[in-house]
C-alpha cells in the first residue's frame, strides 16, 4: 500500500490553530507541532464508521484499545505493562499538570532541562511549585544532559523531574547509558520522574532506539509516570486522547486523586482514532518515517548553507532546533527575535524564548516537500542568499 505525503492539503478556513495563526498574511506556518499530512486511512475509516453509527454518548475505553496499547508497548519497546497501570487522559499537557499536583506539596520544586517544550516551564508554577531549570549541554553534534549541573540544582524541596524523551525541541533520543546515569541521580535524591514520551513513535535515526525510562528497571518504574499519546505519531492531536502509565499503586492513586472533578473523560472519537492508529496504522507510520527522514535531511542541508544559522541532526520528532543567534539582521534589535524576522519574510517558526532559549527557533518539517521548500527558500531569501 502506498500513501501520499506529497500532495498539499488546504487547511485554510478549517479553524486550524496552525494555519489561522497568521490570519490572511502570506506566511507558511512551520511552528506548532501538528503535521500537514492527512491522518492514516485506517483512522479516517474508523472515524467514518463511528460517525455513521450516529450516537455520541458517554463512553468507556474500548476493551480492544487497552489490549492493542499493551501489545504496542511490548512490541516497540520491550516494555511489559499491566492493564491497571493505564490512566486515560484528554491530552498530554493535562497529564503534566496532574503530575505536578499529584507529586509533593505546594512550594516544592520541579526540575527540568532546557530548552524544552514550553508547558514544562509553565505547569509547575500553575501548580504552586517552584520551577528549577538546568540547561542542556551543546556537545557539538548533539545536545546532552548535564547531570553535574542537575545535581547541583537539586534541593531538599525538589520532588519531581520532568523529562522529555525523545526530546522536544533538541530531537535527541536518550541512550540507555544516558538514562541510567540520570537514574542514578534520581534514585540518590529520591525523585519522582514524569517522562513525556509522546514522540516515541517518531524515531528517525536508524542507529538509535527509544527506551522508556520506566523500562530500565522495576525500581525506576515505581517512581515514574510515563505519558504517551497517538497524537504526534498519527497526526490526531485535535481528537484529544492520551494516557499515563503509572506502575506504583500509591502514585497512581495520587494521580487519579488530582484528576478528580477537574479532568474530563476522553471523547469517543479520540478512543476510536487511537484504536485504529495503534491496531492498523503501522504501514502508514513506516511510510511517514521515510518521508520525515528525507525532510529532516533536507532541512539540515539547507540550514547548514544559511549564514548565521546552525542546527543539529534530528534523531526523533519532526522538529528542527535552529540556533539563530549568529544572524546579522538589519534591525539592531532583530537578532533578539529571529522568529519575528522570519515571520516578516513569510515563514512562521516557533520562537525559542518560550522553550527557555531566546535567539533560537524551531521548524516543523512535518509537511509535504513542496511546502518545506517554499519555507526554506523564503528563509534563504530573507538572509540575502
Amino acid at each position: 500500500m502506498t500513501f501520499d505525503f506529497e500532495t498539499p492539503v488546504n487547511r485554510r478556513d478549517t479553524a486550524s490553530l496552525k494555519w489561522e495563526h497568521y490570519g490572511t498574511r502570506d506566511v507558511v506556518p512551520m511552528w506548532v507541532a501538528d503535521m500537514d499530512f492527512p491522518s492514516p486511512p485506517a483512522v479516517m475509516e474508523a472515524l467514518h464508521r463511528r460517525v455513521d453509527h450516529g450516537v455520541f454518548g458517554y463512553t468507556l475505553p474500548p476493551r480492544e484499545l487497552i489490549g492493542v496499547m499493551l501489545e504496542m508497548l511490548a512490541r516497540e519497546y520491550g516494555w511489559r505493562v499491566q492493564e491497571e497501570w493505564i490512566v486515560f487522559l484528554p491530552g498530554l499537557v493535562c497529564g503534566l499538570n496532574v503530575t505536578c499536583r499529584a507529586v509533593g506539596d505546594p512550594g516544592d520544586a520541579v526540575v527540568t532541562f532546557t530548552p524544552v517544550y514550553p508547558p514544562f516551564l509553565t505547569v509547575p508554577k500553575l501548580s504552586g511549585r517552584e520551577l528549577v531549570t538546568v540547561p542542556l549541554r551543546d556537545a557539538g553534534t548533539r545536545w546532552e544532559m548535564d547531570l553535574q549541573a542537575l545535581e547541583a540544582a537539586i534541593t531538599p524541596r525538589t520532588r519531581l523531574l520532568l523529562l522529555c524523551s525523545p526530546h522536544n525541541p533538541a530531537g535527541r533520543v536518550w541512550t540507555r547509558a544516558e538514562q541510567e546515569a540520570l537514574a542514578d541521580v534520581v534514585e540518590r535524591h529520591d525523585l519522582i520522574v514524569c517522562s513525556d514520551e509522546i514522540h516515541a513513535g517518531l524515531v528517525l535515526d536508524a542507529g538509535v532506539e527509544h527506551i522508556p525510562f520506566a523500562a530500565l528497571s522495576p525500581e525506576l518504574a515505581r517512581r515514574t509516570i510515563t505519558l504517551h499519546a497517538p497524537s504526534k505519531t498519527y497526526n490526531v492531536p485535535g481528537l484529544g486522547c492520551a494516557f499515563a502509565v503509572i506502575p506504583d499503586e500509591a502514585l497512581r492513586r495520587a494521580f487519579r486523586g488530582a484528576m478528580d472533578g477537574i479532568v474530563p473523560h476522553v471523547n469517543l472519537l479520540g478512543y476510536e482514532a487511537a484504536l485504529a492508529a495503534y491496531r492498523d496504522g503501522e504501514p502508514w507510520r513506516q511510510a511517514l518515517l521515510a518521508q520525515l527522514r528525507r525532510n529532516a535531511a533536507r532541512v539540515e542541508e539547507a540550514v547548514s548553507q544559511m549564514p548565521g544559522l546552525r542546527t543539529w541532526p534530528v534523531e526523533a520528532t519532526y522538529l528542527a532546533w535552529i540556533d539563530a543567534r549568529g544572524l546579522c539582521l538589519p534591525d539592531p534589535g532583530g537578532a533578539k527575535d529571529p522568529a519575528a524576522f522570519f515571520e516578516a519574510a513569510g515563514v512562521g517558526l516557533s520562537d525559542g524564548a518560550p522553550f527557555g532559549a531566546p535567539g533560537f527557533v524551531r521548524l516543523n518539517f512535518g509537511c509535504p516537500p513542496s511546502q518545506l521548500e517554499t519555507a526554506l527558500s523564503r528563509m534563504r531569501a530573507a538572509l540575502g542568499d
